[in-house]
């Protein structure tokens, strides 16, 4: 399969009053056409950095980034980022948010118009576009953030704790609904989290960062035996989920 995002040797140091702070060194990574993600490491070991570092907005301080074979040398209209607030502007009507990110562009046209709506009508956020985001539900409000990213047609999807400001309940509905878009969309999506559970039940892999400063710990690939099509629910059913965890979680070597 093709190599969408290919990193080699990055690492990144930040000066601070009290000398260089190493985040990240030595991370090596490629990943393929279609493929989802997940990072997870101890807290402080350069996660969203490294996101940062792959859509452009910063440029690591050694090594190299490509997407698609191009080196990333500065933010890239071929990677979307989706954080882990929903960022939708309360002014602004659900459809007029979704059409931001073609707006700052200058590319609203009449086809993106019915892209925008067509997007609100395939997954459900149609009869709101005229509502303000303080009407809308958690989900909904994620929901209409990535169509607001997907809606720049990004070849690679970035999300960096996308669900961490949801409650537990919303949290497991909406990574449903994300992950079905995803896949639906054929889109590569790197997910950055702190929740094994969740980075088990979305990813093909799942790839393990050392404390700072961060470097490729260990990549498991996952694979699960679900009864019914693969969802992130029904992977948490899975008789070798916990496995998984119990792997993940022994390479994070917490100190509780």
């Amino acid at each position: 399969m093709e190599a969408v995002v290919k990193l080699h040797n990055v690492g990144m140091t930040y000066q601070s009053p009290n000398g260089e702070i190493k985040a990240l060194e030595d991370i090596n990574l490629t990943v393929s056409d279609g493929e989802f993600i997940s990072i997870v490491g101890p807290s402080g070991c350069g996660k969203s950095t490294l996101l940062s570092i792959i859509s452009g907005l910063l440029l690591p301080t050694s090594g190299q980034v490509f997407l698609y074979g191009e080196q990333v040398k500065g933010p890239s209209k071929k990677a979307g980022y989706m954080l882990q607030r929903d960022h939708l502007f309360e002014w602004r009507t659900v459809l007029e948010n979704v059409l931001l990110g073609v707006e700052i562009q200058k590319a609203i046209t009449p086809e993106t118009r019915e892209k925008a709506e067509d997007y609100l009508k395939t997954y459900g956020l149609y009869e709101f576009r005229k509502k303000y985001p303080n009407q809308l539900s958690g989900g909904m409000r994620q929901r209409a953030a990535l169509i607001r990213t997907l809606i720049t047609d990004p070849h690679v999807l970035l999300l960096d704790e996308a669900f961490s400001a949801l409650d537990y309940q919303t949290r497991l509905a909406v990574t449903d609904d994300i992950y079905q878009i995803i896949r639906k969309e054929k889109k590569t999506a790197i997910l950055v989290t702190h929740d094994i559970s969740e980075a088990i039940s979305m990813a093909d892999r799942v790839v393990v960062l050392s404390h700072r400063p961060g470097t490729v710990k260990k990549i498991c690939e996952i694979t699960l035996t679900c009864r019914e099509k693969r969802t992130p629910l029904h992977c948490r059913e899975a008789p070798e989920f916990r496995y998984f965890f119990q792997e993940i979680w022994k390479e994070l070597d917490v100190h509780v």
